[in-house]
């Protein structure tokens, strides 16, 4: 025959049991949970560092097509400045 005492004794260890084994569950489904977000993350972050520097690039180039465009601009001012100049001597 079972003692009084042992019964809720054994109770209480089997409950501490499945909650462990839930916890434990729990856990394995979070860590993946987790790992998946990570994943995300991690793509995401790839994706969004290949589009900032493809806009780098591209503002570079945008850049350097400007002073190009800017310092022939300039050389034709100063080509026509110089010929008013001239005419202005001539006077």
């Amino acid at each position: 025959m079972r003692s009084p005492v042992s019964e809720p004794e054994n109770h209480t260890l089997r409950l501490l049991r499945e909650l462990r084994d839930n916890i434990q569950g729990m856990e394995k489904r979070l860590d993946s949970k987790f790992d998946a977000v990570s994943a995300t993350v991690g793509r995401n972050h790839e994706e969004l560092k290949k589009r900032l520097d493809s806009l780098q690039k591209a503002l570079i180039g945008e850049s350097i097509l400007g002073r190009y465009a800017t310092a022939e601009f300039e050389e034709r001012l100063n080509a026509i400045e110089r010929r008013v100049f001239d005419l202005e001597q001539q006077r």
